[in-house]
Order: C-alpha cells, then structure tokens, then sequence
C-alpha cells in the first residue's frame, strides 16, 4: 500500500481511506453504524471500547471486520472463570534444551486483541490487561515487554444481569476510551441480515464476503497526525469541563466523570470533528460522543437505579442543561 503524502493530500487520503473502512465492515455487518464509526474513532485516538450486548449482536464479528479491513493482526481470547493472567500476557517456560527460561509471549502482542465476554472471567485476569491498556506493556518477571504498535483492545461483554458475570471495577472501566452499545438491528435491517445469509453469507469466511484491506499503518499515521492538529478553541474546552463537572454535581449519580474522562471527551470530538471533514471541534460534536465517552465513567445512586433510571437518561438531560459556547 502506497504512503500517503504530507500535509493536506495526506490528511484526505487518511479520512477518505477509513470513511471507506466503514464502508468496508457494512459488508460483513448490518445495521451498526453508530457501532462502526466509534471503533473507527477508538482507532484514531489509540483508545479502547468496551462493546456491550446481548449474545448474537455481532459483537465479535464487528472486532474481526475491523481487523479485515485495516490490515490489523487480530488475535481473540475467550474469557472463562477458569482463565488465569498468564493465558493473557504470556509467561516463562523452560527450554529443556538450554535450560533456561524463556519467554512465550500471551495473545496480548497484537495490534487488536478481541477480549471475548470480559466479564465472564474473574477480576484478577480481568486485571492483568490494565497494564497493557494503559501503558501499553506488560510485565512479566520484573521485565518489561512492549507491545505492537497499533495496539487496541476491543473487549465484549454482557449486560451485568445474567448469571455468572463479574461487573468490571471502575478503575478498569476507566481505561475504556468507549463504551459502545450494540443494539438489537432494526426490522429492516434485521430482513437485509437474513437475506445475506439466504445467499450463502458466512460470518466465519470474510474473505468469501468480499472483505478486503482498504486502509493500513502509514493511512492510520497520516489520520491520528491529522486528529492532533485539530483546534480546539478555549470555549469548547471549557464546555467539556462544564459538562463533566455537571455529571459530579447531578444529584442520580453516585460519583461522575474524573478529569481523564474530560481529556477522553476532548479526544473523541476531536477525531469526530476530523472524520466529518473539519479542523475544529464544534460543540455537536461534544454532544456527540458526550455518551458512549461518560456513560461507563459514572455510577447511578442505588434509589435511581431502582426508579430504572439509566446513565444515558442521566446525560441526555444533562447535556440539555449545561450552556452551549456561541
């Protein structure tokens, strides 16, 4: 894949190649594109999503579209109760041939890690990927070891009601650049699914699908330079700060977004505002991502939960509140 030039013609070419990205996993995926277009921004923006869904959704398959069509090596975990850390991140095995240890590195060195129903496996092993989220390293035997570059982890999880799930704790919901809900498809799009399948559509083959890299490293580069240099006015910035002090200050939420979760606004409305063809942020696009950014960084009160109010009810109405810059 040829590199795309400097400057403004690299830039084009970046946004053209990932809106065609998103065009590219509507192949294999339908009726998802508020999914689609966050995990095009987690991209941008070197973050992580947290994909929450009944089974059956297409969570998985929109990880492994992803992968298919930005030429990323993906690599899938399935979390069970029985997972231990080191199934993760990797571990030291001893070579009978030179007696020495070495080390086996986990299905964590990847460019996409598919994290399969997170919260089916215990905390401890939920845990051994906040290292790797964050600092994008782990460390195994006091070393080190740093993983690829791109690196992103796209983690599924069911809702917290059925049986057998451990809920995430805040501090690794807090990693989470979003939290993206994907939803049952519409009648229309669910009739569009069956008739795909009708004709032989295999969800297992992407490549029989039609699916094919249109994006790679130096577009991806080209795109997140480009989502850097977009401005941010002093007003807009203060909007974001006032709509995440607002959610501390609501009176349904036990605690609201920390200053990290201000800085991961900041970031999304940037590569939003980039993706839709403008150099600035504007207020809609903090409107825009405000939800899937905040919606894991707060914690209802216990008599709110209880009313069945929800954290995107709570954020709507806040966003409603909170005074728009001019």
């Amino acid at each position: 894949m040829s590199e795309p030039t400097p400057g403004a013609d690299g830039a084009a070419e970046a946004r053209a190649a990932l809106e065609a990205v998103r065009a590219e996993i509507g192949k294999a995926v339908v009726g998802q594109d508020p999914v689609v277009t966050g995990l095009v921004i987690a991209l941008l923006c070197r973050g992580h999503v947290l994909l929450e869904g009944v089974p059956g959704v297409a969570k998985t398959l929109l990880v492994r579209a992803l992968a298919a069509a930005v030429e990323l090596e993906t690599k899938r975990v399935q979390f069970t109760p029985d997972l231990m850390p080191s199934d993760v991140t990797g571990s030291l095995v001893f070579d009978a041939r030179t007696s020495e240890f070495s080390f086996q590195p986990g299905p964590v060195f990847t460019n996409l890690l598919l994290a399969d129903e997170i919260n089916r496996t215990p905390p401890k092993t939920q845990a051994s990927l906040l290292e790797a989220m964050e600092e994008r390293q782990v460390t195994v035997d006091g070393t080190a070891r740093h993983l690829p570059e791109p690196f992103l982890v796209a983690a599924t999880q069911n809702p917290v009601e059925y049986e057998g799930t451990y809920p995430l704790p805040e501090a690794q919901l807090d990693r989470f650049l979003l939290k993206l809900n994907v939803s049952l498809p519409p009648r229309d799009d669910e009739i569009a699914l069956l008739s795909r399948h009708a004709r032989g559509f295999d969800p297992r083959d992407l490549s029989a699908a039609g699916l094919h890299p249109v994006a790679g490293p130096a577009q991806l580069d080209a795109a997140r330079s480009a989502v850097a240099r977009t401005s941010v006015s002093p007003e807009i910035a203060a909007y974001i700060v006032d709509v995440c002090r607002a959610t501390r200050d609501s009176p349904s939420l036990s605690f609201g977004a920390s200053p990290r979760g201000a800085t991961a606004l900041l970031s999304t409305a940037r590569a939003w505002a980039w993706l839709t063809g403008r150099d600035y942020v504007i207020p809609d696009d903090v409107k825009a991502l405000a939800l899937p950014t905040l919606r894991h960084r707060v914690q209802l009160r216990p008599e709110a939960e209880m009313e069945g109010v929800t954290p995107d009810a709570v954020l709507t109405s806040l966003l409603a509140r909170v005074p728009v810059p001019r």
